[in-house]
């Protein structure tokens, strides 16, 4: 008799897998026998695994189920495992600890739906099937990211939508702490930017921007609760990327401190309209002063190697309505206030540079960031190419296929969400990071990619995790896997939603 395939498929798809007859079973005699190094793992299956099935898993010299790191499994690369069930025994061995949480996550997948339950199971028996599995990444970028700053979310939520990232394998989160509407990280030499740049006085509702509620809305993060984060998304293998926008979007940072604008004669409210705002910071050298600071703090609670600093959507009218950015051009020797967007990005990106760190920012064309930046290309899969051609490592995150705040259908029941068209599930799984034509060099330049969720659309934990999934599990299974047919990765699908909703994961249809 042929061997019977895992309950439900995983997701992402292995690179290699092979099931067998047979099964191993979990219960109270089980013990682990972990590797010097290992133990983050061990403890991360314990902490996955307790709360439905109530096994201890101790650690014991002749544990049946072996967590091991191997220096010498180079094949595997920094996130891959092998996986090696038998009736009497597990094996999960990985040259790295990453490679091992990669691991957990799957044995996490093979058992009972039910284990991924938040309270107990009982009469459940928790058996794996026997399989030989290896499994190494496609793409080393594999990222989320979730908008704060236009409706804020507790700490509380953060955690769960790390834990999620971390079922499919996603390994950044893209943390979006400012923008017009809000400022959401406390830095301790500028307390206004959340007293008052953390504050707007109302928020809009309406699928074109153009009402209002007149509900207030706010909130801010304290430094512990976003260290207490980072630790969290690192048990899971994940890395924090925050991101403070600038010189655009900085409304909000603006109206809490007027004088690192353009009009410092000015009081401005935070931002309660959506879309683009022509608030920008200034270019004296206060701004600096400012945002060296503030990056100082951010760096001190993110160790993320990136760092992302927005950069796109400036518009340039106040610098050149200004006499002194007027001046300042002149004085750099540009040729004109436009091309200060350029030379801002380029003094804070070397400063980020000479403190060990890699900048980011969005690019709009592909050719307009400083060479030292890491390009996030949202406009055109073109801009990508151009980017990597030019020697910029990129993230190609095309927004037709990666930015979760458009609606998933045209249907009459789809909630109102961002306008400009339809982001479908198979627009997703279609989207393939590296460019066709992209030369070997060009290719080995592109990262790889990400899903985006702004939050004009998108107030609440529910509607999130609604306009989320299953849409982000097309992307982690191409990310991850590569190239799958629609039939192979649809099917996989259908049996990882069993998965979504023993998390009570609100998802779409």
């Amino acid at each position: 008799m042929p061997p019977s395939p895992p309950r439900t498929p995983l997701l992402p798809r292995p690179t290699k897998a092979r099931f067998k007859a047979g099964q191993f079973t979990l219960d109270s005699d089980t013990r682990l026998r972990v590797t010097p190094g290992a133990e983050p793992a061990a403890q991360l299956l314990r902490t996955l695994l307790a709360p439905a099935t109530g096994l201890p898993l101790p650690a014991a010299a002749d544990g049946q189920v072996v967590l091991a790191l191997d220096t010498a499994l180079t094949g595997l690369g920094g996130e891959g495992y092998g996986l090696t069930i038998g009736p009497r025994s597990v094996l999960l061995r990985a040259r790295t600890v990453t490679g091992l949480l990669r691991g957990v996550q799957t044995v996490r997948q093979l058992l009972p739906v039910q284990a991924l339950s938040a309270s107990p199971r009982h009469g459940v028996p928790w058996t794996l099937p026997c399989a030989d599995i290896t499994d190494v990444p496609r793409l080393p970028w594999r990222g989320a990211m979730l908008d704060v700053a236009r409706h804020f979310q507790p700490l509380s939520y953060l955690l769960r939508y790390v834990d999620l990232l971390a079922l499919h394998k996603i390994n950044v989160f893209h943390l979006h702490l400012t923008d017009d509407q809000g400022w959401r990280m406390p830095v301790a030499a500028y307390p206004k930017l959340t007293e008052i740049g953390g504050h707007r006085s109302r928020s809009m509702t309406g699928p074109t921007g153009d009402r209002y509620d007149g509900t207030p809305h706010g909130g801010a993060y304290t430094r512990a609760e976003l260290v207490r984060l980072v630790d969290h998304a690192a048990a899971r293998g994940i890395t924090v990327m925050p991101e403070i926008e600038m010189p655009g979007h900085a409304r909000a940072a603006v109206a809490a401190y007027p004088h690192l604008g353009n009009r410092p004669e000015r009081t401005l409210d935070v931002w309660t309209r959506w879309g683009v705002c022509d608030t920008t910071l200034g270019v004296h050298e206060e701004v600096f002063d400012f945002c060296r600071t503030v990056l100082e703090e951010v760096m001190d609670v993110f160790p993320s190697p990136y760092l992302h600093i927005g950069g796109d959507e400036c518009p340039t009218t106040e610098w050149e309505r200004s006499p002194a950015a007027r001046a300042r051009a002149r004085e750099a020797g540009l040729s004109g206030p436009a091309a200060l967007h350029g030379w801002f990005l380029g003094r804070v990106g070397t400063f980020l540079t000479r403190q060990g760190r890699r900048p980011v920012g969005w690019a709009e064309t592909g050719t307009e960031l400083p060479e030292d930046f890491t390009v996030m290309a949202w406009r055109d899969p073109a801009h990508a190419l151009e980017a990597a051609r030019r020697g910029h490592d990129v993230i190609n995150s095309h927004h037709r296929a990666t930015y979760l705040d458009h609606p998933r259908s045209a249907g009459p029941d789809e909630p109102p969400g961002q306008p400009g068209g339809v982001v479908g599930l198979r627009d997703v799984h279609g989207h393939d990071p590296v460019p066709g034509a992209a030369s070997p060099e060009a290719a080995a330049r592109v990262l790889g990619t990400q899903t985006h969720l702004w939050t004009e659309y998108a107030a609440t934990p529910a509607r999130i995790e609604y306009l989320t999934y299953p849409r982000l599990c097309a992307l982690a299974d191409r990310s991850w896997s590569g190239p799958t047919t629609w039939t192979d990765f649809s099917s996989r699908l259908a049996g990882h939603t069993a998965r979504l909703d023993a998390l009570k994961v609100s998802r779409h249809p």
